[in-house]
């Protein structure tokens, strides 16, 4: 066996490693997110034995468990795990594409504006239902679009963004303000229930429009994944490997807005999920493959598993959107330090 073929072995033995190091991963992740599932449907403020759980997710009546696990605990599961595909999935996509961490829809003002969008629409125009929902999508994408025009000179570098982000994240806080310092009761507890973050009374027909959202958004980004990985590489080697960057981009820029639009606008803004769900899946994956899939099963599993800390683990009931805060926090800040010291990259 000459050099030339020793080395051809070796490439090809340590990318079929990598592949499956990454299918294990992908299991690993999938099942944490079903386990964390199972215990959200069977334990809460009493224990449903799994067969009445199964039962119950098979359409049989059960007495007690068709309404604990039916009507209050599956759609509540049900809207966490699609909020937190599409807020890990969209947060990724625009960390990966800008080549930081500190992209974050949560960074760069998309979730400020749908939520000034929503509280403009609940206190001002007296608004609610899924109107408020469109509302938010529409201003989501509008202030993407908005921070990406001003930022754009000779194309779009990732910190210029980031900081056009920050100043209209900034100014749309300002704006929410404002409109709550004004606010009637009625409406104020409406507003600030949606600005936290919150699944507490979800119904199963709030989650068809993210599914679908889910799908198309979602469908376009996996479609996007190589383009992507290579804008890893910067926008001159990207393009050299023949992906259409600005293109692409503005695909990218869409599809995440969409879903972390949509996911918004059906539970309110989850602080930090977005944030935080790449980087712990950069952690778990490092080179092994693309960061989308398991950034999304990570975001579902963040979201599931605080909401069921704030409901059942807490002193007090908190919405889920309190605990990732809690979490995130904390984070930010040592991302920062990291950013700022080495240079940002998942």
């Amino acid at each position: 066996m000459t050099a030339h073929s020793s080395t051809i072995n070796a490439v090809i033995a340590n990318r079929r490693g990598r592949t499956r190091r990454y299918a294990v991963v992908l299991s690993v992740l999938l099942v944490l997110v079903v386990a964390v599932f199972a215990v959200t449907l069977a334990v809460g403020q009493s224990v449903t034995p799994p067969g009445d759980v199964l039962r119950v997710l098979l359409g049989e009546e059960v007495a007690g468990a068709s309404f604990s696990v039916g009507q209050l605990r599956l759609p509540r599961a049900v809207l966490s795990i699609l909020a937190g595909l599409c807020f890990g999935l969209g947060g990724v996509a625009f960390q990966v594409m800008l080549r930081n961490p500190l992209a974050s829809p949560d960074i760069i003002g998309i979730t400020s504006g749908a939520g000034a969008a929503a509280v403009f629409a609940i206190v001002v125009l007296s608004m609610s239902g899924p109107i408020v929902s469109v509302f938010a999508i529409v201003a989501g994408l509008g202030v993407a679009l908005l921070v990406y025009g001003l930022s754009f000179r000779n194309g779009v570098a990732g910190t210029r963004l980031i900081l056009v982000g920050i100043g209209v994240s900034a100014m749309l806080q300002s704006v929410i303000a404002y409109i709550l310092q004004s606010a009637p009761a009625w409406s104020l507890q409406e507003a600030m229930r949606w600005l936290t973050g919150s699944v507490n009374g979800a119904k199963l027909d709030q989650a068809l429009p993210l599914l679908f959202a889910l799908l198309f958004f979602g469908g376009v980004l996996l479609s996007r994944s190589r383009d992507l990985e290579a804008l890893r590489l910067g926008d001159d080697m990207a393009a050299a490997l023949g992906t259409r960057v600005s293109r692409t981009r503005m695909l990218v820029i869409v599809a995440a807005v969409g879903l972390i639009a949509s996911a918004t606008a059906a539970t309110g803004p989850i602080a930090f999920v977005a944030f935080l769900s790449g980087p712990i899946a950069g952690r778990i994956v490092r080179n092994d493959g693309s960061l989308l899939i398991p950034s999304a099963l990570t975001g579902a599993v963040l979201v599931l598993a605080a909401d069921y800390v704030g409901q059942h683990l807490l002193p007090g009931r908190y919405p889920v959107g309190v605990v990732t805060g809690a979490l995130g926090a904390p984070y930010l800040i040592y991302l920062i330090i990291r950013v700022n010291r080495i240079g940002g990259s998942l």
